[in-house]
């Protein structure tokens, strides 16, 4: 398997260099990179070079030529999470891969989940779904003094009927980052298998699964990687790997050895079915290289600064909330207007070509629930973001403050 070297940039981010890589800069003030980022240059390139390729010789024979670079997305998502391409397998969305990790694990009447209070709707869901089925019990760790997990309250949940811990890095509503690692010591500690939703935290600060300890980990393509829609990661440990059938199984993910019998292939690929986009996972490949090429520490560093802009000019505005809870906080910031809905702010900032997204109680419910919030604005920046464009947010917010103060009615 191809697993070439790859450069990684020791020097702060060249924000002039990205802004001219990334072609929607000069369309939108892009605040939505928890959403979708904008994708930069070479993987648009990769994207639409491979289409072409398949439009003029065959999508067979095009994936037989681009071989290497089919391969290179497994050495680079292993650089990425640090962790044995064959750990690594690709499939079309972070759901499918959380689900297919969560769904080969094995649970009975009884047995309990453990998950933190920001926990993603469809991670939750899957877990009713198993309590309704088999009665598994799920069970919601409450948070510290600053709004992430407790380590301690985890530590004292723990017994032989706990048979996963399932977490939230990032939550989608807002800037809290989950201690992953000190998660990961409890799991270990105690022989758990530790399952966590990377969907947010990698490609906006490292994430190195060996220093986490997690044994499981879904990632996209589309949010902090910059990489296409429609791809998505799963690591899984070799070791816990070859212990588990997923849910379903095809021809590329098992063999037909015997009329009766057949055999998982090793590693993760078990994980994957036969037929995928291939020009979207080659993007994928060159958006992960792409962000290595950065660097993780610098793309880190840059995008916590402009968040940390972000959310100090947003709380100094009158009429304007921050929500963000959090020991260690992201790129995502999660705020509110007066008596404006999240909905009519990402409206009306639209208008002005900024993008934000709305968060709502249905995606992180015990969460929002606990803190009494219906909805909250999210924007979410990267280091492509500079400061004009914080600066350009902020004055449209502060807009919308002054015509809906907190003590008016919607209009």
């Amino acid at each position: 398997m191809t697993n070439r070297p790859v450069v990684v940039s020791t020097e702060p981010i060249d924000v002039e260099r990205a802004r001219a890589e990334t072609p929607g800069c000069a369309e939108v003030a892009h605040f939505n990179n928890a959403g979708a980022s904008l994708m930069p240059r070479p993987v648009v390139d990769a994207v639409v070079g491979h289409l072409e390729l398949e439009s003029k010789v065959g999508g067979y024979e095009a994936a037989g030529l681009a071989a290497d670079r089919i391969d290179r997305v497994y050495g680079a998502a292993a650089d990425l999470l640090g962790c044995a391409p064959d750990e690594i397998a690709v499939v079309e969305n972070a759901t499918r891969a959380w689900d297919m990790a969560f769904y080969s694990l094995p649970f009975g009447p009884g047995d309990r989940i453990l998950t933190a209070r920001a926990e993603y709707a469809s991670n939750v869901i899957a877990f009713l779904q198993l309590a309704r089925r088999h009665g598994v019990s799920v069970e919601v760790v409450p948070d510290d003094e600053t709004g992430q997990l407790s380590v301690a309250a985890l530590r004292d949940l723990i017994d032989d009927r706990v048979k996963l811990i399932a977490v939230t890095h990032v939550p989608t509503n807002g800037g809290l980052v989950n201690p992953a690692a000190a998660i990961g010591a409890v799991a270990g500690e105690a022989g758990i298998p530790y399952l966590l939703d990377a969907c947010q935290s990698v490609g906006q600060m490292p994430v190195d699964v060996a220093a986490i300890g997690c044994d499981m980990l879904s990632a996209t393509g589309r949010k902090f990687l910059r990489g296409p829609r429609g791809t998505g990661l799963l690591y899984v440990r070799r070791t816990l790997a070859e212990t588990l059938e997923p849910p379903f199984l095809d021809l590329d993910s098992a063999r037909w050895i015997a009329a009766d019998r057949y055999e998982i292939v090793p590693g993760a690929h078990r994980f994957e079915t036969w037929e995928g986009n291939v020009a979207a996972k080659i993007g994928l490949g060159v958006a992960i290289d792409y962000a290595l090429g950065w660097g993780l520490e610098a793309i880190r560093d840059r995008v916590v600064g402009l968040a940390e802009s972000l959310r100090a000019g947003l709380a100094a505005l009158p009429g304007v909330a921050v929500h963000d809870l959090g020991r260690e906080r992201s790129a995502i910031v999660s705020f509110t207007v007066g008596r404006a809905t999240p909905v009519e702010v990402r409206r009306q900032l639209a208008t002005q070509a900024i993008n934000v997204s709305v968060s709502s109680r249905s995606s992180t419910r015990f969460d929002m629930e606990a803190r009494g919030l219906e909805a909250v604005v999210r924007a979410s920046v990267h280091y492509y973001n500079d400061k004009a464009e914080i600066e350009r947010m902020l004055a449209a917010v502060a807009r919308l403050a002054r015509a809906r103060p907190a003590g008016c009615p919607p209009r």
